[in-house]
């Protein structure tokens, strides 16, 4: 009987120590598992913002494109105008030469033609003098559309730095979120 009773007592404190180290273990892998699952939700907290992000400088990229694209088209325009009016200049400064030389020449000339030639050359240089200062005018607006469009591609050539920059920083996260598990 003794020795039943030391044979039930030692089966009985081998099934203790052995569920002890069961729960132990349970207890560990519960407190893995745990870890892992809040490891999990902040990096998908952290790739939803990554992500919101990157969408929100591609909007504002997309904008600001748009942006220089206009000021492109009012540069362009803008020039376009300019080189109307220069060569306005340059045609009624012609005009007037042509005029002065006829002028000048006034042997060849009858007197109505001289008084027609000189009221060409004044209809001219009051032409002239219009067509400069319009020329003026737009080389303002031309030197402004320049600036303007320099100033709304560094805003783009900004955005498009800051998107590197995440693309650089998700690709490390990337990799350094990917070597721990391999």
């Amino acid at each position: 009987m003794h020795r039943l009773f030391l044979l039930v007592l030692g089966f009985l404190l081998a099934s203790t120590v052995t569920v002890g180290q069961t729960a132990s273990a349970d207890s560990q892998t519960l407190q893995a598992l745990l870890a892992e699952v809040r490891q999990l939700r902040k990096d998908l907290q952290t790739t939803t913002v990554a992500s919101q992000r990157v969408q929100i400088l591609l909007y504002r990229a997309q904008l600001q494109q748009t942006t220089v694209a206009d000021a492109q088209r009012r540069f362009d325009a803008v020039h376009s105008k300019l080189a109307q009016v220069r060569s306005g200049v340059a045609h009624f400064t012609s005009e007037i030469e042509r005029d002065e030389a006829a002028l000048n020449d006034s042997q060849n000339l009858a007197s109505g033609d001289r008084k027609q030639v000189e009221g060409m050359l004044a209809a001219a240089k009051r032409e002239l003098e219009s067509q400069q200062t319009a020329e003026q005018e737009w080389e303002t607006k031309e030197a402004e559309a320049v600036q303007d469009l320099r100033s709304e591609q560094a805003k783009l050539t900004a955005l498009q730095e800051q998107l590197d920059q995440l693309d650089k920083i998700l690709e490390q996260s990337g990799r350094q979120s990917a070597s721990p598990h391999q």
